[in-house]
């Protein structure tokens, strides 16, 4: 039996899948992912990513900060892909629990799963530091160096910086679902970034399968392992 036959079978035998993504999932929506050779945290910056990202540098250097994200991080054309779409097929049949992503680019959204735990947080949400105001992604004033609320206050994007602790209620909900589910389909990520690669340890089914183009340290564990492009993967995947 080949590989995605066997990811089929174990797809339809199961009823609680639950998906753990990270950014290989959205990469073949030409959405830069960080770690690889030419990730962003690989290219040549004045500061590194890490330290751009962070919750100091947001609010010390707000407007280096936003030149950075609004170049590198800021995708409006991009479009769900291959795996997006089957992940929301699998919603309409009954078969997918919930996504849980590391990803901040809403494209799990935009292809209509609904049940969607964003550990790190939305480009598509933000909100001012001062009044709390929201605002959508295309509700954001225009803005040369950073955006700035009516009330005069900075707005920042909904992502979590280094430095921030994840959302307690996105984990609640996160872990609860992976110890409700029969089958863990982990894809598209290193797992080398915590505490969101921890989280797995919660899965409380037997069935679990890795999707990536590299070797992850959950490949031991799984009951299967595909080194391919999530996408690609998907796009043969028959439910």
């Amino acid at each position: 039996m080949e590989k995605i036959q066997e990811f089929e079978q174990m797809v339809r035998e199961s009823r609680r899948v639950v998906f753990f993504g990270g950014a290989g999932v959205s990469t073949e929506s030409g959405i830069p992912d960080f770690r690889s050779e030419n990730g962003l945290f690989n290219r040549k910056y004045d500061d590194p990513p890490e330290t751009i990202l962070s919750h100091e540098f947001l609010f010390s250097h707000p407007s280096k900060f936003y030149k950075f994200y609004r170049e590198q991080l800021l995708c409006p054309q991009a479009q769900p892909n291959a795996c997006h779409r089957k992940l929301a097929e699998m919603v309409k049949k009954g078969l997918l629990l919930s996504v849980i992503t590391q990803n901040i680019d809403g494209l799990h959204q935009a292809a209509e799963s609904r049940r969607v735990w964003e550990l790190h947080g939305s480009v598509k949400r933000n909100h001012c530091v001062r009044c709390g105001r929201f605002y959508k992604a295309e509700e954001l004033p225009e803005y040369e160096d950073y955006p700035k609320c009516a009330c005069g206050g900075m707005i920042r994007p909904d992502v979590v910086m280094y430095g921030e602790a994840l959302d307690e209620e996105v984990l609640d909900g996160a872990i609860e679902d992976l110890q409700r589910a029969d089958l863990l389909i982990i894809a598209g990520t290193s797992l080398r970034v915590y505490p969101a690669a921890g989280l797995i340890r919660y899965f409380g089914g037997n069935k679990s399968v890795v999707i990536n183009k590299t070797s992850t340290p959950a490949d031991e564990d799984c009951s299967l392992v595909l080194k391919a492009p999530v996408g690609q993967v998907f796009e043969r995947l028959k439910i």
